[in-house]
């Protein structure tokens, strides 16, 4: 142990010689099946060798020459158990003097990514339990930590220029480091709760920006598939922006510098800004972002992170009680690629956490923000069990309706549920009613309460408002504050909100 103690001091690095940024003391690499990428930098042409060793026992080692363009190195890992501590060095040979570097205390695990605006941006501190949540923080050191600073580009970086947080055990500083600010609450406790459930070691990477479009976190592959503009001066500019609007911006900045990174999924909380800019293009915007994404890390990884990794994403919650637009409700819609639900054929592999219900009228943040992370992802967990790691029989989604019958001589309205229905209250509102001649473009639908008036274990009844036209289409919770905290009218019996839903009528 000595010799090996001496070997890691005298360890030193050459002005290029260096890992990629986000290697580091303490880092979680991806586990077997994949195997895990690490890169660097070096003198172009210069030979390297990486090896991973244990107890001061080489296990593995691993060749690379630095490209003379990129003065970039890289090997991928033979893929392994979970577990660790191991220590990995890095040793350049080139026509100088042989340089070294060595990092310790790495484990592998699952490495999950954490991107989106303000509300995956929100720290520890700022939600609800929040003195509790910190306090146990130190209980799981086996959750490691990354941010990477806020930054833009107008060009793809290769790595990332600048970080918040390098890889860290957890502490209460540093997940309450300040109001919007690194580590994520959102992160933090999903990497905990998988923790929780697998036991073994998770690796968070946050990269986040609060007051963000969609836009600014896609290639230009992203903008040209949905007929977006690059050019910023025809770029509107939203009413919640406190962050970078411009097109690619932040994946040039905060994404593409990770590519390289085995990953095992993502989860992502963003939407809020996209209620005020390119709403309705975000059914095209968002699945195209998620596709892409995929390709690109696949492809950066030698093909280490899975071409359909898992994706996880929060439905968005509420904004301002009594606002008559439905932005926020066209924006939950298209978040699901317009099917209600997910996965389904347009997001396949995807989870989403419902939020709906999770309003927050008096968070100190502002009402956008609600401090109930815990909920969101509780949500997020149990999908993520489901879809990523393939649990079967577990209940991860909301009552979602199979369909909607009309009863015109009896006035009226069956919405028939799959799952068992948990009915909390009843509502004169929630549910609306589309009074059509017919479904047109050119025919908006006249939209009117159709009160509930009786529920069973499968099928919710409502009273038909008795339109004068026929009753086309239903919509459920189709408002930007539906219904008050955690009372929604339906649930199922895990307590799993229903979705907002619109969907055609049969008679």
């Amino acid at each position: 142990m000595a010799a090996c103690l001496l070997l890691l001091l005298a360890s030193t690095a050459g002005a290029t010689f260096r890992f990629a940024s986000y290697y580091a003391d303490h880092m979680v690499l991806q586990k077997k099946p994949a195997g895990a990428v690490v890169w660097g930098y070096g003198e172009a042409g210069a030979n390297v060798t990486v090896s991973l060793s244990r107890d001061c026992k080489v296990i593995m080692k691993k060749m690379a020459q630095v490209e003379e363009h990129s003065e970039a190195w890289k090997v991928v890992l033979d893929p392994m158990n979970h577990g660790g501590p191991y220590s990995m060095k890095a040793e350049q040979h080139s026509k100088g003097e042989p340089k070294n570097l060595t990092l310790q205390n790495i484990y592998f695990g699952d490495v999950w990514l954490c991107s989106g605006q303000s509300n995956m941006v929100m720290t520890v501190s700022q939600i609800i339990n929040a003195s509790k949540e910190l306090s146990e923080a130190p209980l799981y050191p086996y959750v490691r930590l990354f941010t990477a600073s806020l930054i833009q580009s107008k060009v793809e970086l290769q790595d990332l220029a600048k970080i918040d947080l390098q890889w860290s055990i957890p502490t209460a500083e540093n997940l309450g480091h300040g109001n919007f600010s690194y580590f994520s609450a959102v992160c933090w406790l999903f990497g905990r709760s998988l923790y929780e459930t697998l036991q073994y070691p998770i690796g968070l990477v946050e990269s986040a920006w609060g007051g963000t479009p969609i836009e600014a976190w896609s290639s230009g592959r992203v903008l040209q598939e949905c007929g977006l503009p690059r050019d910023v001066r025809r770029f509107l500019r939203p009413k919640l922006v406190s962050g970078p609007e411009t097109p690619s911006v932040l994946w040039n900045a905060m994404i593409h510098p990770l590519l390289n990174m085995s990953l095992m999924g993502v989860i992502w909380y963003q939407g809020e800004n996209n209620a005020f800019l390119n709403t309705d293009l975000y059914n095209c915007t968002f699945p195209a972002l998620i596709a892409d994404w995929r390709r690109a890390f696949h492809s950066g990884s030698e093909g280490q992170t899975q071409p359909l990794f898992a994706f996880g994403f929060v439905q968005l919650s509420t904004f301002r009680r009594q606002h008559q637009d439905d932005s926020f409700a066209r924006i939950r819609w298209h978040q699901t690629a317009d099917f209600g639900y997910a996965p389904n054929k347009r997001l396949p592999n995807t989870f989403m956490a419902v939020a709906v219900d999770l309003c927050d009228e008096h968070s100190p943040y502002g009402s956008i923000h609600p401090r109930d992370k815990q909920n969101v992802v509780y949500r997020l967990h149990l999908g993520a069990r489901a879809v990523a790691y393939g649990e079967k029989g577990l209940v991860f989604q909301g009552p979602y309706p199979v369909k909607v019958v009309v009863d015109e001589a009896r006035g009226l309205i069956n919405v028939m549920y799959e799952q068992e229905i948990l009915l909390l209250l009843m509502h004169d509102h929630i549910f609306e009613v589309c009074c059509s001649p017919q479904l047109s473009p050119q025919e908006p639908c006249q939209w009117v309460p159709a009160p509930m008036v009786s529920a069973s274990s499968h099928t919710v009844t409502l009273s038909s408002p008795g339109c004068r036209d026929t009753v086309t289409r239903l919509r459920y919770a189709w408002a930007e504050w539906p219904c008050e905290y955690r009372r929604c009218p339906l649930y199922n019996r895990h307590l799993l909100p229903a979705p907002p839903f619109v969907m055609d009528t049969l008679r």
